[in-house]
């Protein structure tokens, strides 16, 4: 296998999650893929292979609409800019699912779930998703009494605008 800059197998990796079509193309030595919600060419990095993954598996399986979807939402957190990977909102502009995404080659770890956690104090959302692309982990969380739960997985978008 080449490694370099074009290497397509050393970033686009078969992940743990059904396979999606996307635009990629090679210019000047990298690699782009085609970004449905910001209507742009990204470089296709590991990272951002999975969170394009990610946003089709949210849209096409668990039917979250793209045009409610956000990615690299910019906050502060103790004057600090942050950016979270992808947040999916309700029509009314709720915040409802925060998703933080690292490459494959990262292991979710607690300072993964601190990160989020800290991405959440701001947002407040129900839901929290981290993934890896390979390992995908999901919260419920209970900011009434702090608590949280793990779930084995998102719920459907229809099932929390519904609820």
């Amino acid at each position: 296998m080449r490694k370099g800059p074009l290497c397509f197998l050393c970033v686009v990796e078969k992940l743990n999650l059904p396979s999606y079509e996307f635009k990629i193309k090679a210019e000047k030595e990298k690699l782009y893929i085609f970004d449905s919600i910001r209507k742009k060419m990204l470089v296709l990095t590991p990272e951002e292979w999975v969170r394009q993954n990610f946003i089709e598996f949210l849209h096409q399986e668990k039917g979250y609409p793209k045009s409610l979807m956000k990615q690299e939402l910019g906050m502060k957190y103790n004057r600090m800019d942050k950016r979270s990977d992808i947040v999916c909102h309700n029509t009314e502009g709720v915040p409802l699912v925060l998703v933080e995404c690292k490459r494959p080659q990262i292991k979710i770890t607690q300072k993964t779930f601190d990160q989020i956690a800290r991405y959440n104090m701001v947002l407040k959302v129900p839901f929290l998703a981290v993934t890896n692309g390979l390992e995908h982990y999901f919260c419920e969380i209970d900011h009434e009494n702090k608590r949280y739960t793990f779930i084995p997985e998102i719920p459907p978008y229809e099932q929390l605008v519904n609820s």
